[in-house]
């Protein structure tokens, strides 16, 4: 069974830091571009930080540019979102999915019944 579990999410103050995981079990993530993306409310979701299958590369929203870094490590089957100075505003579900986009920027701006999506964490930024 195809499945991607996100992990590491929960409630912190401003400025803060989270890690992230998203594990998936079923199939080998190597071949896949990796897309962590997140949903406010009232807001539609979108892609935060995506990265490729095939060099590495990296894509940021503007968002997060310089608080935000993703990595994989595939012998883990794992991929990471680090997050620091955490601000009100980055409060959301974050959902990670997996797709075989061509480009890191191109995963994040996949529809969402493209790829496989995980079930999402919630992380929540408040003083």
């Amino acid at each position: 069974q195809v499945q991607l579990v996100e992990s590491g999410g929960g409630l912190v103050q401003p400025g803060s830091s989270l890690r992230l995981s998203c594990t998936a079990s079923g199939f080998t993530l190597d071949y896949y571009a990796i897309g962590w993306f997140r949903q406010a409310p009232g807001k539609e979701r979108g892609g935060v930080s995506c990265i490729s299958s095939s060099d590495g590369s990296t894509y940021y929203a503007d968002s997060v540019k310089g608080r935000f870094t993703i990595s994989r490590d595939n012998t883990k089957n794992t991929v990471y979102l680090r997050m620091n100075t955490l601000k009100p505003e980055d409060t959301a579900v974050y959902y990670c999915a997996a797709a075989r986009a061509p480009t890191a920027q191109a995963m994040c701006f996949i529809p969402l019944d493209f790829g496989s999506w995980g079930q999402g964490t919630q992380v929540t930024v408040s003083s």
